[in-house]
């Protein structure tokens, strides 16, 4: 176990429902919550809370706890729940709803990511004398999980976190289909035999130091997907892995035990990534365990895909298919080279909704440089955030020293947040035409995403819109763990279709175990559901 896990944590189960969609609810434009007027209920304090959510609150776990809750009318800055709302909490993976705000509204939601390949030489018919340069652009996913209309897929456990979470699915997506869809294009192009090499270019901005790091070139996030299905007791159990890529290999040990056995499945990789062991047990008539490794060089790693795929697209390539990225002989610009294919993602607003809905970690960050790229920046941390502050201050007219960030993602436990600062950049939706399409983006209780597991029939499942957040860490002192963080922030629509904006947060609880920290995570959809049924026979 890390002692420190950069991600969110949910439940082990997923749920799957009809979604409630918000076309045609009307929404008062919002005053500015700031000047939110001062007639809140009672003191403002946990006392005029539910006393349900009292009785959460002072469950055991929360002893030396701090809960941050702010819940605000947004159509007349009507203060329902206030509590510590100006302090600074830890916001976990509650800060993505800052920087895929930002991210949004800066580039735009129709924005596509076009990765251009350039034939870098002369053409002597269908011959290529040069090299073939992939551009990469920073598209997060390039077609590894395009739907056929268009949409960017998703399951509730996501694969990122198939390491740390039970329960995490494949998309039935080919990841290779970005690159598939290059190599056709260049055979259409009649180039049918490069007689040079190929190329990645990853020169639109340099990896920032994070976990996960974003890079130009991404492939199946940047991993290799080792699906594990037990078969009868006593037999070796099957594997399903992707992408298959040269020079990668898999070394298959698990043999499948007694239903009712124990299951446990070790992953392990040379230093290059390249060789990979998965080892173990698996109970007999259990579900998929999935597990992953990482791939270590991404323009290696992207080289080789596109190499083979232009093999299966009938372009055969003179250079050795496997082996480092020569970036040495990129060209200085392609302003006197052909285009002769090129990638076109789906349209940002898929991209936020995948890391708003399973809290995608390499999305977030990788937001970070998209947006630096706006600048002409190839520095993620000042472009990137630099444009993050502009949009605060000038667009969403936020404070921005409400916020403290070091990263796109959340997850560190100095990263600070207040409740009202959350709530603004909320509000700030509202008065955009995209205020239903983000709201659809966060997960609902009950029904997708995150939160997909928690409420599953209580009277607010489909009506609470929100952004969980988790920092966990190691207590070795206590022999238990540390929840630094666990939080909601969102929308709740009353039965009657008013849109309230909501903030809780809990720093500083305890679990004895990870059990433990998901009764923590469903403790905080619980108050959600009982601030939305609150909010319905009140509002």
């Amino acid at each position: 176990m890390k002692s420190m896990f950069r991600s969110r944590m949910r439940p082990w189960a997923a749920a799957c429902a009809t979604i409630v969609t918000l076309a045609g609810v009307a929404v008062t434009a919002p005053v500015a919550l700031a000047a939110a007027p001062a007639r809140t209920r009672g003191t403002g304090h946990v006392s005029d809370l539910p006393p349900a959510v009292e009785a959460i609150m002072h469950k055991p776990g929360y002893e030396s706890a701090q809960w941050g809750v702010y819940e605000v009318d947004p159509s007349d800055g009507y203060v329902i729940h206030s509590q510590f709302a100006r302090q600074s909490f830890v916001p976990g993976s509650d800060t993505k709803l800052v920087t895929l705000s930002a991210a949004w509204h800066s580039l735009g939601p129709g924005h596509r990511f076009t990765t251009p390949v350039y034939a870098a030489g002369t053409r002597h018919g269908s011959t290529l004398k040069g090299n073939l340069a992939l551009v990469a652009q920073g598209d997060l996913t390039m077609g590894g999980r395009t739907k056929p209309d268009g949409s960017v897929d998703y399951t509730d456990i996501d694969h990122t976190s198939a390491n740390d979470l039970p329960g995490a699915t494949l998309t039935p997506e080919n990841p290779l289909a970005g690159v598939d869809q290059i190599a056709r294009q260049v055979r259409e192009a009649g180039i049918t035999r490069v007689q040079g090499d190929v190329v990645v270019d990853p020169r639109i901005f340099t990896p920032p130091e994070l976990d996960p790091q974003p890079t130009p070139l991404i492939i199946n996030d940047n991993l290799i997907d080792l699906l594990t299905t037990p078969t009868t007791a006593g037999h070796p159990a099957k594997l399903f892995w992707r992408p298959q890529v040269k020079p990668y290999s898999v070394d298959f040990k698990v043999q499948t035990v007694a239903a009712g056995g124990t299951t446990n499945i070790a992953v392990k990789a040379s230093p290059d990534g390249t060789k990979i062991t998965v080892s173990g047990q698996i109970a007999a008539g259990t579900q998929p365990v999935l597990r992953t490794s990482p791939v270590q060089d991404p323009n290696a790693f992207g080289r080789t895909a596109l190499i083979e795929a232009l093999g299966r697209a009938g372009v055969t390539v003179s250079a050795r298919q496997t082996g480092p990225n020569p970036e040495r002989k990129l060209p200085a610009s392609y302003d006197h080279d052909s285009r002769v294919a090129a990638y076109i993602s789906p349209p940002y607003r898929q991209y936020a909704k995948l890391i708003l809905k399973v809290s995608h970690n390499l999305g977030a960050n990788l937001a970070l440089c998209n947006m630096a790229g706006l600048r002409g920046s190839k520095d993620c941390f000042a472009g990137g955030f630099g444009v993050e502050h502009d949009f605060l201050t000038r667009v969403a007219h936020v404070d921005p020293t409400q916020f403290q960030l070091d990263d796109g993602r959340g997850g560190d436990a100095t990263e600070k947040a207040t409740p009202v600062g959350l709530a603004q950049v909320l509000a700030y939706w509202l008065h955009t035409p995209d205020a239903t399409a983000f709201r659809l983006s966060l997960p609902i209780l009950g029904v997708d995403g995150s939160n997909a597991s928690s409420c599953t029939h209580c009277p607010a499942r489909g009506k609470v819109f929100a952004k969980p957040g988790t920092v966990i860490g190691l207590d070795r002192l206590n022999g238990r763990l540390a929840v630094a963080d666990q939080s909601q922030a969102g929308y709740l629509l009353t039965d009657d279709g008013h849109v309230v904006i909501f903030v809780e947060l809990v720093n500083s609880a305890t679990a004895p175990d990870i059990q433990g920290v998901m009764r923590i995570f469903d403790d905080t959809n619980q108050i959600s559901a009982l601030l939305q049924e609150e909010a319905s026979a009140h509002l």
